[in-house]
């Protein structure tokens, strides 16, 4: 019986420090994801920004005149305005148009390279769908028109035949995704943190412990994947600023009332 009453506070002080640990642990881990927090969600502005940009953005001839007509007194400022935020076409000639891989998985793309001197960024290659209409007009020597943006491939265009180019500023709704899943894991590491900290305060004291509530691959639904899902359903309906709110909102809807159902689930069993 001796024997009995000097392990169990041995045990309990084995429990607490484990607890002091988890919490410090959780601790630290919540302070690392407040930091990743800060700093996606600070590129959000300049996204939506770019994006607001590029979907006002004209023809450049529009944007010269309108710069024209309304006597700007600054050529620098007309020059940033018809060169860098309006939609410049450049005319050139195919140097190579072949099939080639792309990315880590090495995807079929058709790459097209355009003879120099060509202005920049058109001067890069760009792929196409491997089985677009354009992969099998585009051939080395015809010539083809490249929409440009800032420093962006727009689109492509032959005859009559065009296909938009990946790359396009409308990822701002992603970083408010991305921005989300830091935040709502913060949250939960230091509500972690808190839990282990109450743990070994009680086994400190012998006072019975409510059991733990295991993480579950229910509450990883809710906090990982439904800010991406919802990030893209926002970005195919709305844009710019209202697609960021969109985002927060449905997630919002979706995911506290689904991680609430997935602890009182873990609780209940």
């Amino acid at each position: 019986m001796a024997l009995d009453m000097t392990e169990q506070p041995e045990a309990a002080r084995y429990r607490a420090r484990h607890e002091r640990m988890l919490a410090l642990g959780w601790t630290l881990l919540g302070l690392v994801l407040l930091g990743l927090s800060t700093a996606v969600g600070s590129l959000i502005t300049g996204q939506i920004a770019d994006e607001e940009a590029f979907l006002g953005a004209r023809p450049c001839a529009e944007a010269e005149a309108d710069a024209d007509a309304e006597a700007v007194a600054d050529a620098e400022a007309v020059a940033v305005r018809g060169t860098d935020d309006c939609l410049r076409t450049i005319r050139a000639t195919v140097r190579s148009a072949q099939d080639a891989k792309s990315g880590p998985k090495g995807a079929d793309v058709f790459r097209v390279r355009l003879q120099a001197p060509v202005p920049t960024p058109a001067d890069r290659p760009f792929d196409l769908r491997s089985n677009g209409d354009l992969a099998h007009l585009v051939k080395p020597g015809g010539e083809v028109e490249v929409t440009t943006w800032r420093d962006v491939q727009v689109s492509v265009r032959q005859g009559g035949t065009s296909e938009t180019l990946p790359g396009l500023p409308d990822e701002a709704t992603m970083y408010v995704g991305l921005t989300l899943i830091c935040v709502w894991t913060t949250a939960l590491a230091f509500i972690a943190a808190f839990g282990s900290a109450r743990r070994a305060r009680c086994h400190a004291t012998g006072r019975p412990v409510t059991p733990r509530v295991d993480f579950g691959w229910a509450k990883g639904l809710s906090i990982v994947v439904l800010p991406m899902v919802v990030s893209y359903f926002s970005l195919t309906l709305w844009d710019a600023w209202t697609a960021a709110s969109m985002t927060v909102a449905i997630w919002a809807l979706i995911a506290f009332p689904a991680t609430f159902a997935a602890l009182r689930w873990d609780r209940d069993r």
